[in-house]
């Protein structure tokens, strides 16, 4: 009895060691990269910085925002995120519920027409004169007609409905409720954990977007976040920092380095996200647990 004890102990000692070096390794980047935003040059060039700022400033930070660009392309990623994740899931919902009724006609075609989507997908340059044809190159329907849907969170949505107790709909439309009614009424109030969690997928997703941006969009006032990140990134050097001596004197240059304005930028467009996700991570983890019960 004594040894079972000692070695289940034994064991979760274990596991809770091999878990805390795994979460550890997940949250070094992240600590080490705000840290090094938050340090002076001199803690940066000699690597004193390692968990926690040393020679604590703001004058990266000072110098990222005094560029307006940075609100531009944070207000061009707020629209595309809030316009695609809005088109994202009316088109997912609208999908969704009508393929997860056995009533529906056609219903096993149109599923493996999708199905066989996410096998086989069309290339870039197929894609790029696909955009060009449809004259929306340089706008962001460039990017939000290509990504309207996707389909594993389609099928994700769609087993959630498929769990839901038949009675419901069936006691609805005895009443004289009509499909919209009772997906509005009924089963989008039902559905708020898998709702949540593919709202995060697709914020998330439309957030971080980047390649597309880089290719259909070619104005730098409809450039997003993550674009000029790129762009502040590669521009940081001791060059492009000394121009800053002029006004702010040789101290502003000696506290600011090409590292610190590349922790800074990375901060600056990983923040909102880090923000939400908190509110929303029962509702993540519930939605994608529950609609993945069912194939």
């Amino acid at each position: 009895m004594l040894a079972g004890k000692w070695k289940a102990a034994v064991t979760y000692t274990i596991l809770y060691v091999f878990l805390a070096i795994v979460a550890f390794s997940t949250l070094y980047p992240f600590l080490q990269v705000i840290a090094t935003s938050f340090s002076s040059s001199r803690a940066i060039n000699s690597g004193d910085v390692f968990l926690w700022p040393v020679d604590f400033n703001l004058q990266s930070y000072r110098s990222v925002f005094t560029d307006g660009q940075i609100f531009v392309a944070m207000k061009n990623t707020v629209i595309v995120t809030a316009a695609g994740l809005l088109f994202n899931m009316v088109c997912t919902i609208l999908a969704a519920y009508p393929l997860s009724k056995k009533r529906l006609k056609g219903r096993a075609p149109f599923l493996l027409a999708i199905t066989f989507s996410m096998v086989v997908t069309v290339g870039i340059i197929p894609n790029f004169l696909l955009i060009k044809q449809l004259g929306i190159m340089n706008t962001y329907w460039s990017l939000w007609l290509p990504g309207l849907l996707s389909t594993y969170n389609m099928f994700v949505m769609k087993s959630f409905f498929e769990g839901l107790p038949e009675e419901l709909e069936e006691s609805a439309s005895i009443e004289g409720g009509n499909d919209m009614t009772i997906l509005t009424r009924i089963i989008l109030p039902l559905s708020k954990p898998v709702l949540a969690a593919l709202s995060l997928f697709y914020a998330v997703g439309w957030w971080n977007s980047y390649f597309n941006v880089l290719l259909y969009i070619r104005s730098t006032d409809k450039a997003t976040l993550m674009v000029k990140l790129l762009q502040m990134i590669t521009e940081a050097n001791p060059n492009m920092l000394s121009s800053g001596a002029a006004s702010e004197g040789l101290l502003f240059t000696q506290l600011i380095t090409p590292e610190s304005i590349r922790a800074t930028s990375i901060v600056v467009s990983i923040a909102p996200i880090f923000l939400v996700y908190p509110f929303l991570q029962k509702y993540f983890v519930k939605g994608v647990l529950i609609g993945s019960v069912k194939g």
